[in-house]
């Protein structure tokens, strides 16, 4: 090779043939070539899917040789973003650190005294989900106060909020869209606009869900506009779960919707200065602002005085706060920007493989509780084809369009076996399962434990007959872009058969 850029290329056209060979079984379920073997492939709920673009993208990135985060983190910042329509996206390396910025973001003492979240405030959350949205809250010194779960959505049940206002001390409602459903926007809005509360959103589960507003309920709580992309049908306010609130997070875990390996983001809504609160938190608590590799973008480096610091002291070594190095790597935002492409087409996989169990399950009610879309009171077969679905909606006016991370049933009280013999049967024959996360988390032994030690660390609102009834009897099956039309089929007839035995 005469020169280094031949040279990459050359190494890039070979990553590209390695990929094709290497990677045929984590392509799309509509290209896989890969051979399904009812009984001896395992079907894992979720997983990687990607092609060539990423791989090279990765070995094109790594040949860099940036390391930590650079261009194509940048980049991938400004097009998630985009995507999205909020002011700002900041990447970090996991949903979990995503939700813990985003919270701790509301903590800075560069916020109004009366909108920061100082330690003994309140943070109402629900008991049933992922333990990454509700440490935050601990971690920050904050109360989380919960309240139950709708167990045919597997969210909030947005009636119990007042349940859980406390005045004086509530500053924040964190909630999460479970399993890609999104919760009640427009009543947990109304709340918080009626007590001046933060929203954060956990979007980790749901990137691509939307949710849709009658116009003029939208334009009270300030939206006007649509997410980009997404029609007008003239009557309706139809955005992305992630932009409603005041912070969202996103997970790019391997099951997630678009991944990264390990990482995440924090998107900074409608108020641009929460982007310096949070990048401080990100980058070590630094005051400055400067990308990494870049210095003196505010021209004024040596003129700064701060604290009790001397005038002149280096800004990129002033610290306003107490943070943590929670970036990712460049080649990981590499990923992402190839992953972000292929998200429209993995939204309609995951809606598609969801329908595909829900109709081909349909005559099992007997022994199922099926989920439901929020505002959604029935679900229907449609002629037009018959692994399609339509729902018919409640009085609210508003609607929500899923972009499932999982596909969950409830097993009644009244079937002749339990969660537990479904769990394992579906595990014997290869078919991946998960329960709804950590179920009722005030049962989990942390939460036992700190309620014997530090019994004011969280407060009850509610009791959790939802809750309860997800972690007893809730399941969720895989609904990821990875799978095939012949994996769908035989989940559907191993399950048909195993309640039919009974």
């Amino acid at each position: 090779m005469s020169n280094s850029a031949e040279l990459k290329s050359e190494i890039l056209r070979l990553t590209r043939q390695y990929s094709a060979l290497m990677h045929r079984a984590n392509r799309p379920g509509s290209e896989s070539a890969a051979v399904f073997e009812p009984g001896k492939t395992t079907i894992p709920y979720a997983g990687r899917v990607f092609t060539e673009d990423e791989v090279e993208a990765a070995v094109g990135a790594t040949l860099d040789f940036w390391l930590t985060m650079g261009p194509e983190g940048a980049a991938f910042e400004t097009e998630l973003a985009g995507f999205l329509g909020v002011k700002h996206s900041l990447l970090v390396n996991s949903g979990s650190s995503a939700n813990l910025i985003a919270l701790t973001t509301l903590t800075t003492h560069k916020l109004p005294a009366a909108k920061r979240i100082l330690p003994g405030d309140e943070v109402i959350t629900v008991a049933a989900g992922f333990p990454t949205t509700v440490a935050p809250i601990i971690q920050c010194g904050a109360v989380p106060v919960f309240i139950d779960n709708d167990p045919s959505t597997g969210n909030v049940r947005a009636e119990q909020l007042e349940l859980a206002y406390s005045a004086g001390k509530t500053k924040a409602v964190m909630l999460a869209h479970a399993l890609g459903n999104p919760f009640d926007l427009g009543s947990v809005l109304e709340f918080c606009r009626k007590y001046d509360l933060w929203l954060v959103e956990d979007n980790c589960d749901a990137l691509g869900c939307t949710y849709s507003m009658p116009k003029a309920r939208a334009r009270a709580f300030g939206f006007s506009e649509n997410s980009p992309g997404l029609p007008d049908n003239g009557t309706h306010i139809t955005r992305y779960t992630g932009t409603w609130g005041d912070l969202s997070t996103q997970s790019f875990y391997p099951p997630h919707h678009l991944t990264t390996g390990e990482g995440g983001a924090v998107n900074i809504i409608h108020r641009p200065p929460l982007k310096a609160y949070a990048e401080s938190f990100r980058d070590w608590g630094r005051d400055c602002w400067c990308a990494s590799g870049k210095d003196d973008t505010c021209g004024k480096r040596f003129q700064w005085q701060l604290g009790e610091l001397p005038k002149g002291y280096d800004h990129k070594y002033i610290y306003s706060h107490l943070g943590y190095n929670l970036k990712p790597l460049d080649f990981q935002a590499a990923i992402g920007r190839q992953q972000l492409k292929k998200l429209p087409s993995f939204i309609e996989a995951r809606k598609c493989n969801w329908e595909t169990l829900r109709a081909g399950l349909a005559d099992l009610e007997e022994y199922f509780a099926f989920s439901l879309p929020t505002h959604a009171i029935r679900w229907q077969r449609t002629r037009e084809a018959a692994a399609s679905c339509a729902f018919a909606w409640d009085d609210s006016g508003c609607q929500t369009e899923c972009s499932w991370f999982g596909f969950m049933i409830r097993v009644k009280a009244s079937a002749p076996f339990s969660r537990t013999e479904l769990a394992r049967h579906l595990d014997e024959n290869g078919i991946g399962n998960r329960m709804l996360f950590g179920g009722n988390l005030l049962r989990q032994p942390v939460f036992v434990q700190m309620k014997k030690d530090r019994p004011q660390a969280f407060r009850v609102a509610s009791d959790f007959p939802g809750a309860d009834e997800i972690m007893h009897q809730a399941l969720f099956l895989g609904t990821y872009p990875g799978l095939t039309p012949a994996m769908l089929d035989y989940v559907i007839t191993t399950i048909r058969a195993f309640a039919r035995s009974k």
